[in-house]
């Protein structure tokens, strides 16, 4: 809305009616309505001096962690001795305690690390245990699968992960490949929950040669209750001296390969399947 340009010119009787206004609980946004002041500059230099009413503050929910940092700094406390005690971040201990004066230096350097290190391990543990919380409330979430979940599940875990036909390279067979054991578990339930023969399974694990193989092979069949007679022989990924391995350790164990004999029909089924989920979920949208 425009105003003349002598909209304000009484600015001392303009000042008197916000103020009693102000004092009489109003918010900025209501004065302004009520004295039809739309000009941000103005408005604010008509209440200057004039606090906020009570109302208009937002509750701050780390007031209690912000005058306990307080008290810890006019004790002397350093920024990381108020972060390992509080577990706050040192940017919020920093906003909350730079006015007051600095400490003076009593420890070392050495000793000012080890404090900071254990600060940082405290900050670590806090968030690993927030991380691990919200994995189990997750995983609780879940309950109990019906078949018709597990089977949607499996068809797009298949399609996400398994090997698929291509117009130029016709591969109908169903071969699945994946190194998290979860993974490989869920698909062999789904091929259970699809009645798939046990003795139409095979399965190679595919491993780095200067890895553990012997470890992996032992590994991968205890996982999914195997006979060794069904393991075809363990492909070698070749190792290259150029190349600087990240998958490495004790828990690296490679890849496992699971194919079903004679699945023609059912990869085209599970194609089938897919197109149907897709088809589903358009006419859904």
């Amino acid at each position: 809305m425009a105003h003349a340009p002598g909209k304000y010119t009484d600015f001392e009787g303009l000042r008197e009616q916000a103020v009693a206004l102000r004092r009489g609980g109003y918010s900025l946004r209501q004065i302004r309505d009520e004295l039809k002041i739309f000009n941000n500059d103005i408005l604010n230099q008509l209440v200057k001096g004039e606090p906020p009413p009570e109302w208009t503050k937002r509750p701050r929910a780390k007031d209690d962690l912000r005058e306990r940092a307080r008290e810890l700094r006019l004790q002397g406390w350093t920024y990381d001795q108020i972060e390992a005690e509080l577990g706050c971040s040192r940017s919020s201990v920093s906003l909350w305690v730079r006015d007051l004066p600095k400490p003076e230096r009593t420890r070392s350097r050495e000793e000012a690390a080890a404090i900071a290190r254990k600060g940082w391990e405290a900050k670590l543990r806090i968030r690993d245990a927030e991380r691990q919380h919200t994995k189990e409330t997750a995983r609780k979430s879940i309950g109990d699968l019906s078949p018709r979940e597990l089977f949607l599940v499996g068809v797009g875990l298949y399609w996400a992960e398994g090997a698929k036909d291509k117009p130029y390279d016709r591969r109908e067979n169903v071969a699945f490949v994946n190194s998290d054991p979860g993974m490989i578990k869920v698909f062999l339930a789904w091929l259970d929950l699809l009645g798939i023969e046990r003795e139409r399974r095979r399965f190679t694990v595919m491993i780095h040669e200067s890895a553990d193989v012997a470890g992996a092979e032992q590994y991968w069949a205890e996982l999914i209750g195997a006979d060794r007679t069904l393991f075809n022989k363990t492909t070698l990924k070749k190792h290259n001296p150029k190349t600087v391995r990240k998958n490495i350790g004790d828990d690296y164990r490679g890849c496992l390969v699971i194919k079903v004999l004679k699945s023609a029909d059912l990869y085209r089924r599970v194609e089938g399947w897919w197109c149907g989920i897709v088809g589903a979920t358009t006419s859904a949208g």
